[in-house]
């Protein structure tokens, strides 16, 4: 079992999130579309030849964003990425991804 933290903008949240689900994460147990989220600001600065989805190459960019917890199980991992590059606006999004310990989930 995986954790993955994503970071997504307030506009795309549900849409990122509902990708996820549909590709498996989230579930424990008899439960699915499950995860922990929370609003905080994220900064970024796109660098020279970047194709920012917000602000302009060269300039630090403050944007609301929430911060995205769920589990996703061991053999769906690459689905759910896939489906997390697909459905995220960013050109490069921001995540995590831990191995958890087998008592977890």
């Amino acid at each position: 079992m995986y954790k993955l933290c994503v970071y997504i903008p307030e506009s795309h949240v549900e849409v990122v999130k509902r990708a996820l689900f549909d590709a498996g994460a989230g579930q424990i147990g008899d439960y699915d579309s499950c995860c922990w989220q929370s609003l905080g600001t994220g900064q970024f600065r796109p660098l020279e030849g970047s194709q920012p989805f917000i602000g302009q190459s060269g300039q630090v960019e403050q944007v609301a964003e929430y911060r995205v917890e769920m589990v996703c199980a061991d053999e769906l991992v690459d689905v759910a990425l896939a489906a997390l590059q697909e459905a995220h606006p960013y050109e490069e999004p921001a995540f995590d991804l831990w191995l958890l310990d087998e008592r977890c989930g």
